[in-house]
């Protein structure tokens, strides 16, 4: 934004905003009409990918390296992991079979959210100014935190979801879960009433699962892009000069502060989601 005059509010605005198309991403350098998706946010789409392919290293690695003699730190980390997310899923689902796949899938998105959230400790203008100095436009738009896009913690809401549903057909079978659907809480005689409460169990569970994680992930983003208009005018211009040398020390220090404290903020809201989905998946199995 370079030549303009920035207010607060529209840097916060800018960083707020995903990338949406790679039409006119660049000034004449040869990206144009590459695509234009208009309705998929490209930035968490594609920092969801990767940091899953990483995930899914680490945990592959770990599982590579196991041995029975004395393990190093790393293995040690992830054999901890490990068996922390494996008893908490044995304390919630019963059933042995479904552990085997439930409990992987726990320790999946632990490690996948939790990657995720972290991209928020990195200084908020890094990687946007990275990706406007390799595409040349002042403009360019780039969100880093795929968990602080509604889209994403929906769309892994949703993936919770089918999972409830598929257990819930395995474990009663097609018609008695529909069954239950019509029966439970109140009994046949008040299906209709009984079907739209269920529902709407299920889209507020789904809901409030993905809305959770947005909703954190999306208020530490705010924290942190207010913290860096505290630095100087280089928080919206670019400029390296000091708007003031007083709110750049408590700059550093307010922005060290929460991010440490963040640190927590983004195990935890990794470690809920994990452990609602247990308990999702665990009422699946849940006779009524």
């Amino acid at each position: 934004m370079a030549g303009e005059t920035v207010t607060s509010a529209d840097y916060i605005k800018h960083h707020l905003q995903s990338l949406t198309s790679l039409t006119d991403v660049t000034q004449g350098q040869g990206l144009q009409n590459i695509a234009d998706f208009s309705y998929i946010n490209l930035d968490a789409v594609f920092y969801s990918i990767l940091l899953g392919v990483l995930g899914s290293y680490i945990l592959f690695r770990g599982a590579k390296a196991a041995t029975a003699g004395v393990p190093n730190r790393f293995q040690a980390a992830i054999e901890l992991l490990y068996e922390f997310v494996d008893d908490m899923c044995k304390s919630i689902i019963h059933q042995e079979s479904s552990r085997k796949v439930v409990a992987p899938l726990g320790l999946a998105l632990f490690v996948w959210i939790f990657l995720m959230n972290a991209m928020d400790l990195l200084p908020v203008d890094l990687l946007p100014r990275i990706w406007q100095g390799m595409t040349g436009e002042h403009h360019a738009l780039l969100r880093v935190v795929p968990t602080a896009d509604l889209n994403t913690s929906l769309a892994l809401a949703i993936g919770v979801l089918l999972f409830c549903i598929y257990y819930s057909v395995k474990i009663k079978g097609l018609g008695g879960w529909i069954h239950e659907l019509f029966t439970a809480p109140f009994g046949v005689w008040l299906a209709p009433a009984n079907f739209i409460l269920n529902i709407l169990e299920f889209l507020s569970k789904t809901v409030s699962h993905g809305m959770r994680l947005f909703g954190n992930m999306y208020a530490g983003e705010l924290v942190f892009l207010l913290i860096a208009l505290l630095g100087g005018a280089w928080g919206a211009s670019g400029s390296v000069g000091l708007m003031d040398p007083v709110l750049f020390i408590f700059h550093i220090i307010a922005g060290a502060a929460w991010a440490i404290f963040h640190i927590l903020i983004i195990t935890l809201q990794a470690f809920i989601f994990m452990a609602l989905t247990f308990v999702y998946i665990g009422q699946a199995h849940d006779h009524h």
